[in-house]
Order: C-alpha cells, then structure tokens, then sequence
C-alpha cells in the first residue's frame, strides 16, 4: 500500500488553525456579551449562534454558496476589492468554517464566564483597573479552562468538516480539497486502503481530542464569583 498524499492532512490542519484563531477574535466578545447581556435579544443572538449545531450541514453550506457566490453583494464587493472569488478558495473555506464552527467556540466560553461571577470584576474595579485592564488580566486567566475547551473543540469541529466545505469550496487539490473530502474520493473511487488509513487517523485524533477536554474538565475546578 502506498503512502497517502498528504497534502489535505496539511490544508486541513491550515484551515483549522486559521478558523481557531479568527473564532478566537470573534466569539470572545460575542461570548462576553451573551454572558453579561440580559436582554430580549440575547435568546435571538443564542439561537442563531447554535444554528450549526442542528442545522445539516449542506443547508448551511448551501446558503453561503449562494450569499458568497461572485453574484451575491458580499461575494462581489469581496471580488471587487481582492480580485478573488469567495466561493471555491481557501478564503471561502475560512468564511464557511468559522460560521459552522461558531458554537464550540462561543458556548464554552460564554458557560466559563457566567461561572466567574461578577465578584472577580468587582474586585478589580476595588483596584482601579480598567474594563480591558480587569478583563485580560482576571476574567482570562480565571477561564483558562473554557478557553482551552473552546479552542480544543474548535479545532477538532474544523477538522472534521465535510458537507460545508464541499459545498463551499468543492475538491480543489491544493486549495480545498481537505482530509475529509479525500476520504470521500478515496471511497468514491473503491480505494479502500488509503480511506481507512486516513480515517483510523481521524478516528484516533478524535478520541485524542476529546479525551484531552474531559481530562482537563475533571483536573481543574470551575471558578464561581
């Protein structure tokens, strides 16, 4: 048996990386609001940032295809600026990714910081240190555990993709054409033995994954303000 091509392994972990950190940028503040907001649009905001969690992935897919597509506003006036389409490039891919993996991003982070309390903050405030100042300083640090959680979760969700980015980006070798896909046409085409390498890969990184955040849920305490 030859050695798999190893090139969507690499895009596939790319994209993941790129959609954790640009989450990270997007869903630390969404979470924040959600976590402190009381108002009436805070049920609306949560149902829609769980979307992915229960909508099928090609619906989703479909849609970004449609709103990112060079005929839609946003997918024009993206192509106006950079000369590149959204749809079927690695961009697209990390436009469509972050959209699904949205939740595992922002739920636990929004579950860590309305298990802080607002004691912490208070504290801080005692001691004169500004909202950024007491936020990166006390609420951060005291969530290591959610934003581990998050970030772990993230990853592993982006990895494990496949109806969203087909739809998104198709099979582009170099481009888009991620580990997930790959399985896919390695079954489409009867070649068995370099499917279940691959999937015995992401069978084992899945287990990994998973049983890397419940270890660490179980080690460290939650902290309650």
């Amino acid at each position: 048996m030859s050695l798999p091509d190893l090139a969507p392994l690499w895009l596939t972990l790319k994209l993941a990386a790129v959609t954790t950190l640009a989450l990270l940028l997007i869903g630390t503040p969404l979470a924040w609001a959600l976590a402190r907001g009381r108002g009436r649009w805070k049920p609306v905001v949560e149902a829609v940032t769980a979307l992915p969690l229960v909508l099928p992935p090609t619906v989703l897919g479909f849609y970004l295809l449609v709103f990112l597509s060079p005929n839609a506003p946003l997918g024009a006036a993206w192509r106006d600026v950079t000369g590149q389409s959204l749809t079927f490039t690695f961009t697209g891919l990390v436009v469509a990714s972050c959209l699904y993996s949205l939740p595992f991003m922002v739920q636990p982070l929004q579950a860590g910081f309305e298990a802080l309390g607002r004691a912490p903050l208070e504290a801080a405030a005692t001691l004169r240190a500004g909202p950024w100042d007491a936020f990166f300083s006390v609420v951060v640090p005291q969530s290591a555990r959610a934003y581990l959680t998050a970030i772990v979760l993230s990853f592993a969700h982006t990895i494990g993709e496949f109806g969203v980015v087909l739809m998104v980006g198709g099979n582009i070798p170099g481009q888009t054409k991620v580990i997930s896909i790959a399985i896919y046409e390695h079954v489409e085409t009867i070649n068995y033995a370099e499917a279940h390498l691959l999937s015995a890969g992401m069978l084992v990184f899945s287990f990994l994954i998973l049983l890397v955040v419940y270890s660490v849920n179980r080690r460290f305490p939650v902290h309650v303000g």
